[in-house]
């Protein structure tokens, strides 16, 4: 009888990078996987959209590079988070990513749009202890504008099912003048994320165009390249909304 040779799961990885107070609590590792199906207007990461962008990495690879840091994490209260491009896209390599840093004894983060998230089976889950839900826009024919390509209805679904496991959640809206600031827009984005009992948190994220140098370097042009970040007085305005729902607002 010959032994099952299992071959090593594997993704296409961006980049990594460490970050503080900003892809979860404390001090995070943060991999970014390449490939998305979204192409937001707003994207400020247009080199993770295409797994090409990306390079072949083996779990046991990644692991190893998260094991030089895992001391400092731990240290640091942080732990690894999966961001991209769009890490449920790559489900099966995503999985045993997180479940591997859970079996360390590190925090796990999951950054997504949610669109994909029937793809994210419950082990996935069992080994995620924070998902960073960036959710588009509230209003189904504003998100399919901002993303292009997506719909808002999975992210709604996959939320759902987020709350009812009891994970908690931490909404990302990024805010665009002229795009998803529009003030019903808002209290639809605010309204989803009050119907979550598990939500901990709303971070109002405010469009820059700190990205137009990838698109220049990709020859794309950069779909909002006449869009001025918001001011302050919306700012206050529209993280007064999402107070008015009950949230705590970051």
């Amino acid at each position: 009888m010959t032994d099952v040779v299992t071959a090593p799961v594997t993704g296409s990885l961006h980049s990594f990078d460490i970050s503080i107070g900003v892809d979860g609590p404390g001090t995070r590792f943060v991999a970014f996987l390449a490939g998305c199906p979204l192409r937001c207007l707003y994207c400020h990461s247009p080199d993770t959209q295409y797994r090409r962008y990306g390079r072949p990495i083996s779990v046991d690879d990644l692991v190893t590079e998260i094991r030089r840091y895992e001391r400092f994490l731990k240290v640091a209260h942080g732990g690894v988070t999966l961001s991209g491009g769009e890490p449920l896209q790559q489900p099966a390599f995503t999985r045993e990513v997180l479940r591997r840093c859970t079996e360390m004894g590190l925090h796990t983060a999951l950054d997504t749009s949610g669109l994909l998230g029937d793809r994210a089976d419950d082990a996935l889950l069992d080994a995620t202890d924070l998902v960073l839900l960036d959710i588009k826009s509230g209003d189904p024919a504003t998100y399919r504008t901002v993303t292009r390509t997506g719909r808002l209805t999975p992210t709604v679904r996959f939320a759902h099912r987020l709350a009812e496991r009891g994970t908690p959640i931490w909404v990302r809206f990024v805010l665009v003048p002229g795009l998803t600031d529009d003030p019903g827009n808002v209290d639809a984005v605010a309204s989803i994320a009050a119907d979550l009992p598990t939500v901990e948190r709303v971070e109002v994220l405010p469009f820059h165009r700190l990205g137009a140098q990838k698109y220049a370097a990709l020859g794309l042009p950069f779909p909002l390249a006449g869009t001025v970040p918001p001011d302050e007085a919306l700012l206050r305005r529209v993280r007064g909304q999402f107070e008015e729902h009950g949230l705590t607002v970051y």
